[in-house]
């Protein structure tokens, strides 16, 4: 009977206008915030290079070719770079200044040798566990991470001898070792085993320390330049890396160029979409609160005559709370149920455009919603209390 006596003066069409606002701005506001977070995640654990992270180098032109223009950076460069405010660390790829060969040392796996090329990273940059890349002088393996493509190319080998081809898995387990050396033929073999895999560098990877200990005692005395460098730029800004690259001639693998430019355009298109979707949930709550206004304005005599009558006020200030929780609530669970329909085509279309973003649910998005079933909760209590004393 009291709902009936309270909520007998109320004007639909605000209510229907208010509950519709809001069910858009929280279907595209746990959306946004879901695909927002699924595209920053985008090619982590893929690889070993961390976020928003590209290796680059000079360009060789001919002028390079003969001698006439430098390929390596100076330390001035590197500070001029990482003075740029799109740009958040800029690190030094570290090379060998060694004789470095790679082979085999497992009895079950064919004898293979090659001379190769190793180069070290700031751990910082990269997406690997840091307790398994390490190494100092009085351990007996190195942790390498070697290219996917020196993988396919020992498939092919253990192909050619009528040997099963090995998986990723397998692989690690495989033993392996280094021998390093130097031109008075002083050398040294070092076990190694493989941690990961990546397509970004065409090198072995070593920890630094393993680097630092290989340059140091069999170095050539020749200075140490260095080629390429590592660059973290910040989210969202990627198309000013890339317009700060092409001005300085630098160059980056095409695939790290693509992922870095297509996490930028999409991320910046959900931030528009998550900010209009903030608005709208912002506004819409305001019309429920201020039709709660409304409503309690049009039931002043109803609510003085029952205070006088000896209802608590308390209990109609929860009458008003609760009528208006609830509709936010189904407003909320309907919005959320919206989303999964919209998760589902969302989903299929971004793996049809090549983007392989995970389908789990992200609970941030969760914690959003309640955050703002929690903020309109207590605007709707804070509003009903300061009406219904008002009237006391």
């Amino acid at each position: 009977m009291l709902s009936k006596l309270l909520f007998k003066n109320q004007d639909k069409k605000q209510l229907i206008i208010a509950m519709i606002g809001s069910f858009m701005g929280i279907t595209f506001l746990i959306t946004s915030i879901h695909y927002l977070i699924k595209v920053n995640e985008f090619g982590e654990g893929a690889d070993i290079l961390g976020p928003n992270t590209i290796i680059v180098q000079k360009k060789v032109t001919t002028s390079s070719s003969l001698n006439l223009a430098k390929t390596d950076f100076s330390l001035q460069e590197i500070e001029l770079l990482k003075k740029e405010k799109f740009i958040i660390d800029v690190k030094p790829v570290i090379s060998n200044n060694f004789d470095v060969s790679f082979a085999t040392a497992d009895p079950l796996v064919p004898k293979f040798s090659s001379d190769v090329f190793i180069q070290t990273v700031d751990p910082d940059f990269m997406d690997v566990n840091t307790s398994e890349w390490k190494w100092s002088r009085k351990d007996t393996i190195v942790p390498m991470i070697l290219p996917r493509d020196f993988l396919v190319m020992l498939n092919t080998f253990m192909s050619a001898q009528g040997i099963p081809q090995i998986s990723d898995e397998l692989a690690k387990d495989i033993k392996f070792k280094f021998r390093i050396s130097n031109e008075t033929s002083e050398k040294e073999y070092i076990y190694c085993k493989i941690i990961g895999f990546t397509n970004e560098v065409a090198s072995i990877l070593v920890p630094e320390s393993f680097m630092k200990y290989g340059n140091d005692k069999y170095g050539n005395l020749t200075e140490q330049k260095i080629t390429q460098l590592m660059i973290s730029g910040t989210e969202s800004e990627f198309g000013l890396v890339e317009e700060m690259l092409k001005e300085r001639h630098l160059e980056s693998k095409n695939s790290q160029m693509v992922v870095g430019r297509l996490k930028s355009m999409v991320g910046t298109l959900i931030l528009v979409v998550l900010g209009i979707s903030i608005i709208a949930v912002f506004v819409s709550g305001l019309v429920l609160i201020q039709y709660a206004q409304l409503l309690m304005s049009r039931n002043s005599y109803e609510v003085r005559t029952l205070l006088r009558m000896g209802y608590s006020p308390k209990k109609i200030i929860n009458k008003f709370f609760f009528y208006f929780i609830k509709i936010f609530g189904w407003i909320s669970l309907i919005g959320f149920g919206m989303f999964f329909v919209f998760k589902y085509f969302l989903d299929a279309m971004f793996e049809e455009g090549g983007l392989y973003i995970g389908t789990d649910m992200t609970l941030f998005s969760i914690y959003a919603l309640l955050f703002a079933y929690l903020i309109f909760g207590i605007a709707s209590f804070m509003n009903a209390k300061k009406g219904i004393y008002k009237e006391f």
